[in-house]
């Protein structure tokens, strides 16, 4: 039977070797553990994993075999019912697509928007004129229309809207969260940098023996100060609209490094950082910090993380006036190409798939202006990201 689990193990991708299944058994024949299924666990996953990342990994193996626990390392997340019904509203044939066409540009579209509000009177559903729901006018809400004002609904659509009328709340991701796996935390672990720094308040073993043995055996106690890690790390969190799905993963991320990093700062934005962004949610529009003041505040040697899908119209990006949430007086390609020029290591972490990456405009503007350094919110993406913040 442990023939077949070591077998079970590889074909989970898990690097055991032979050398440590014998140890395995050496341990078995030697009773170092009881007959308990969970005794047995912690001794085999001693023997066999040699690194803490392959811990989860090595637990869904584990359940797999021994306990019929279902093994998804990738699970699908149930989609809601509603979101389900309202996509259904939005599936209309390819006729009408064809028929519905930009209106010409930002100016335009808000000015088709005044005349409308000004004409109507009451409320509408469906239809491809008035300020309502489903249907395929550009202004309303759970409706389709490639360039629109989104008004009044919960969430994102095809994120295409190049305005959003609504007052929203975001709220804070969560810095405590328990986190149910170790690797995003062994990940950020790379970008330490160590030194020693401050009051000499720790043994120094190597020095106390050398001091000792030169004192002719008189006990010589040498102290040093504590190692600490120095690496100052800038972290922008995207929240609201198109990132609601992903605050779980973001989450995760911010927890793991705050637990990392002792020289961490961390500042919201939404869809694109502009002339400010917040560290509350609750007060973003009361406590603002400018843009132009981190600048001056934090180094170049302060390594930039931002983490957001960039998926937004392509306004935003390029026009004065192109934000969902404000007037805006430069455009926002403006603000990351100064990020970007004044910090030497900067990364973009998208919670996006990479294979959608092409097919979304912003996200092509944005990944040009940064360069290679847009990476997905993976395991696999977080190791390039360090890689990329260490060299």
């Amino acid at each position: 039977m442990l023939v077949d689990f070591f077998l079970h193990l590889k074909s989970f991708g898990l690097p055991v070797s032979t050398r440590e299944f014998l140890t395995l058994l050496a341990a078995l024949d030697a009773r170092v553990v009881s007959g308990s299924i969970d005794d047995f666990h912690s001794l085999a996953r001693t023997c066999l994993v040699k690194d803490e990342q392959h811990f989860d990994r090595f637990d869904l193996a584990f359940g797999a075999y021994f306990r019929d626990v279902e093994a998804i390392l990738d699970a699908p997340a149930q989609i809601p019912e509603e979101w389900l019904r309202r996509e259904f509203v939005r599936q209309l044939s390819e006729e009408d697509r064809r028929a519905i066409e930009a209106l010409g540009g930002l100016d335009r579209l808000m000015e088709m928007f005044r005349q409308r509000l000004a004409e109507q009177r009451e409320r509408h559903q469906g239809g491809s004129k008035w300020i309502g729901t489903g249907g395929t006018s550009p202004f309303g809400a759970y409706g389709y229309n490639p360039e629109g004002l989104r008004i009044g609904q919960e969430g994102g659509g095809a994120r295409s809207a190049v305005k959003v009328w609504d007052q929203r709340t975001f709220r804070n991701l969560d810095g405590d969260v328990e986190l149910n796996t170790r690797n995003i935390k062994v990940a950020l672990r790379r970008l330490r940098r160590f030194a020693r720094e401050g009051v000499p308040e720790e043994l120094d073993l190597d020095g106390t023996i050398a001091g000792t043995a030169r004192n002719a055996g008189w006990l010589d106690l040498k102290l040093r100060p504590e190692r600490r890690n120095r690496a100052k790390v800038l972290l922008f969190l995207d929240v609201g609209g198109s990132m609601d799905p992903h605050v779980e993963a973001c989450e995760e991320l911010f927890s793991a490094a705050r637990s990392e990093f002792r020289h961490l700062e961390h500042f919201y934005f939404h869809n694109c950082i502009y002339d400010h962004v917040w560290r509350d949610n609750l007060r973003r529009r009361d406590e603002r910090h400018a843009t132009l003041d981190l600048l001056h505040t934090y180094g170049p040697d302060w390594k930039v993380i931002v983490v957001g899908d960039a998926a937004m119209s392509p306004y935003e990006l390029t026009a004065i006036d192109g934000s969902v949430e404000y007037r805006n007086l430069e455009p926002g390609l403006a603000w990351l190409s100064r990020i970007f020029a004044h910090f030497r290591k900067v990364v973009w972490w998208n919670p996006e798939p990479e294979r959608t990456w092409e097919y979304t405009r912003s996200i092509q503007m944005v990944a040009q202006a940064l360069g290679p350094r847009m990476f997905p919110l993976t395991l696999r993406g977080i190791g390039q990201g360090i890689d990329a913040l260490r060299h």
